[in-house]
């Protein structure tokens, strides 16, 4: 079929096949982030209209699209289309993984892999001459004593807890954990992983909470 002269030429017919539908998904995991319209799409790198028309229905999210979502609500895109993951083991057992251990500090994971929390159990050397490095990121923490005394620093405020005490704070405050005695000291430990770009939530190598 022919265009005639001067008439604009029509769209290609779109023949890739269709996704799931994941405009409702979009929507529902931007809401439950507390992302506007306009923030979501800066971070994914898209025009807030881009990002209605996907959350409408109208427009088909591409891979690189879904990946750039999934990072900023912090999920999956095997989630964002709708796959059911395959059900994570409740029981962590004693000695199923090996122990990590980055600038004197021991980590032994206590919690399943992949979850929002993570929850390890973290043995503190003294150190003398400790830096004054904090670190600030978004999420949550929780820790409690099992033996020795923790020093943490939240904000200018110091603290030191004995074993049985715990704390429970918002990691955007300034923060430091060391340990208080010669002795060193072992902890629970519990954060939010949040994936953010901003945020430097690794336990151990340069992410360690210090």
């Amino acid at each position: 079929m022919t265009t005639p002269a001067g008439a604009p030429s029509p769209e290609p017919e779109d023949r890739s096949e269709p996704l799931p539908d994941v405009a409702p998904r979009l929507r529902e995991l931007r809401r439950r982030r507390g992302l506007t319209l306009e923030s979501a799409a800066r971070r994914a790198d898209l025009s807030p209209a881009h990002l209605s028309r996907l959350e409408t229905g109208r427009r088909q999210p591409s891979l690189p699209m879904l990946l750039g979502l999934a990072r900023v609500y912090g999920t999956t895109v095997s989630e964002l289309l709708g796959e059911v993951p395959p059900e994570r083991d409740p029981i962590v057992r004693a000695g199923r993984a090996e122990p990590v251990e980055a600038d004197g500090w021991t980590y032994h994971q206590a919690g399943g892999a992949g979850r929002a929390l993570q929850a390890l159990r973290v043995e503190v050397p003294y150190a003398a001459g400790q830096s004054d490095l904090v670190r600030v990121h978004p999420g949550e923490e929780w820790l409690y004593v099992l033996t020795g005394r923790v020093r943490l620093v939240l904000g200018d405020v110091v603290h030191v807890l004995d074993p049985g005490d715990s704390a429970h704070f918002d990691s955007l405050t300034p923060h430091r954990i060391a340990a208080a005695g010669r002795r060193g000291a072992e902890l629970l430990f519990v954060h939010t992983l949040l994936r953010s770009a901003a945020a430097d939530l690794c336990l151990g190598g340069t992410g360690t909470h210090r």
